[in-house]
């Protein structure tokens, strides 16, 4: 039977438009037109300032024929130029593409490649890094190269000489680039909100990065979920800890907008930094992954500013977050929310959204329920835990593991140029995130592994990230991160790679503290959990910091099999 509304009555010009971020830049100009948008070092600019530079790099992207269907990729960290690039180039009509500034010249060759980026902005530390991607795509092009429009962002911090030598080599200054734009340009909304906003490459630990495809539509939805999750006032003082090439800063690069907030900047996170910054400019809210909190509960004590001049708002994601860091965060006075999400779901897609008679438990309770990853965002329509023989819903035990599933407006496009990845991702009618998780009785997912991170150990599943949580619970351990490794009656067994605490012991008493470490452990886990190995030094990191297991799995495997288990 055919569906019928009540009426017949048609969208028009006055009664509907295509939803976008981009908006909430022309409202708070108009707002808050004096109001500190964006603050970096000595430089400050209002929201009206803001505005008006956007609107520049649109028109002066327009004027190399920029606009719909072109991409425009970003190298930088979180200067004011990255921030505007969110507005100012989807105001053209093309797609930022976010660059991770730690990956090799090969891998952003393949990116820059990959997406046919018509410009590369590119700040002036990490032009060699742009330039020695592009060489390598000449080389490989076989005479067909054209080279893309060179845009080198100066900064005072940096040392003149690669300014100097950016411009040699006939790039043009962002500044003298803005000024070729129109502050009065009349930018477009896109017509469609399907239309694509951004394009931002996975990690591609296992493979090449994939290019996650997001549209107007769920970027305007996410930079709302957001402070309404995170119960964000308008005003807001935020700082930029989290890169804004990481899932466009989980959308808080539009939200910050939409709230006429305040944007800090900060080039490199250190504890320091982070301290400075909130006594300095009355910082509310940072975002950042588990490791960067580790960083902030460790810090030596001149590097912090304690106590808190007043409650500071974290919001975590990135890695499951051990409860012994939550706790310790909770003790210097930060209030932690815990998000969990992927780039191709605009960022944080779930939130393990607190209880007030949460508030009556011991702190450690208190810890452990918010390591969960929780319930599903505001904006996100549908959240599981399904079986992956099945394909239904595992039991709300908190045992059952299963792969944690979405859909909904924060799900991406899909894949640029991958066919074969999306049919594979979208199965089903779900995305499937490829994270095995539990579902408890109160609805809350867990997250217990990647599924490539689970360790089976004779026959029987292991969960890294429980075993890791164990070892942060350690006096001595700074950072942990656990990787199955070859075992010659067990198959495989966990090996713990640890990072100690500084002045904890030398390299003479490694052997013994890896005893204790073990120790430890036995009290804590099951027998056949605990590790066999412990390897002690720095952990590899991405530059979202998260830990690069597929790296220390390599370094198992040089280490061949542990001998002789004895359990």
């Amino acid at each position: 039977m055919e569906m019928r509304d009540i009426d017949n009555l048609p969208k028009n010009a006055a009664n509907y438009t295509a939803l976008t971020p981009l908006w909430f830049l022309e409202r708070a100009a108009t707002v808050h037109p004096t109001r500190k948008a964006v603050v970096h070092r000595s430089r400050t600019f209002t929201w009206l300032q803001t505005y008006q530079r956007c609107r520049r790099l649109a028109s002066a992207l327009s004027n190399l024929s920029v606009g719909f269907g072109s991409k425009v990729a970003v190298i930088a960290p979180n200067v004011p130029a990255a921030y505007e690039a969110h507005f100012g180039i989807p105001m053209s009509g093309a797609v930022i593409n976010p660059v991770n500034i730690r990956l090799n010249a090969s891998t952003v060759a393949f990116l820059l490649g990959h997406s046919q980026s018509a410009v590369v902005i590119v700040d002036q530390e990490f032009f060699t890094l742009a330039e020695d991607s592009l060489k390598l795509m000449k080389e490989k092009s076989q005479g067909n190269f054209k080279p893309p429009h060179l845009v080198v962002v100066a900064d005072e911090s940096c040392d003149p000489k690669t300014l100097r030598y950016a411009l040699g080599q006939g790039a043009i200054d962002y500044e003298k680039f803005l000024e070729s734009g129109d502050p009065e340009f009349s930018w477009k909304p896109p017509q469609d909100e399907w239309q694509s906003i951004a394009l931002n490459y996975t990690s591609g630990t296992t493979a090449s990065p994939k290019g996650v495809v997001l549209h107007h539509r769920g970027a305007y939805l996410m930079s709302l979920s957001n402070p309404l999750i995170w119960g964000m006032n308008e005003g807001a003082i935020y700082l930029w800890t989290l890169p804004m090439f990481h899932c466009n800063g989980w959308c808080f690069t539009w939200a910050l907008a939409a709230l006429c907030g305040t944007n800090i900047c900060l080039r490199q996170v250190t504890a320091k930094g982070v301290y400075s910054a909130i006594a300095k400019h009355g910082v509310t809210h940072f975002c950042a992954a588990p490791v960067v909190l580790n960083s902030i509960v460790n810090a030596p004590s001149e590097d912090t500013i304690l106590p808190l001049p007043h409650v500071v708002h974290v919001m975590t994601a990135g890695a499951a977050p051990p409860p012994a860091v939550l706790f310790a965060m909770s003790q210097k006075g930060f209030r932690v929310t815990h998000t969990y999400g992927l780039s191709e779901t605009y960022g944080p897609s779930t939130v393990c959204a607190w209880k007030p008679e949460w508030d009556l438990l011991p702190p450690e309770t208190q810890a452990r329920l918010n390591a969960r990853q929780g319930v599903r965002y505001i904006g996100l329509e549908g959240l599981d835990v399904i079986s992956s023989q099945t394909g239904q819903p595992v039991a709300a035990d908190g045992k059952t593991i299963g792969e944690i599933v979405m859909r909904g407006n924060l799900v991406m496009k899909g894949y640029l140029k991958n066919p074969k990845a999306n049919e594979e991702t979208f199965a089903n009618g779900w995305f499937h995130s490829g994270d095995l998780g539990v579902k408890h009785r109160d609805g809350y997912i867990e997250i217990k592994d990647r599924s490539k991170d689970i360790i089976i150990s004779g026959g029987e599943n292991i969960s890294s990230v429980e075993v890791e949580n164990s070892l942060y619970l350690h006096p001595a351990v700074l950072e942990a991160s656990v990787v199955a490794r070859a075992d010659e009656r067990w198959g495989e067994s966990p090996c713990a790679f640890v990072t100690l605490k500084p002045g904890v012991a030398d390299k003479s008493k490694e052997q013994e503290l890896g005893e204790e470490i073990m120790q430890f452990c036995r009290s804590k886990m099951p027998a056949y959990w605990v590790p066999k190995s412990v390897v002690f030094g720095p952990l590899p990191k991405t530059a979202t910091g998260k830990i690069q297991k597929h790296i220390l799995r390599g370094k198992a495997k040089e280490l061949g099999p542990v001998k002789l288990s004895k359990l």
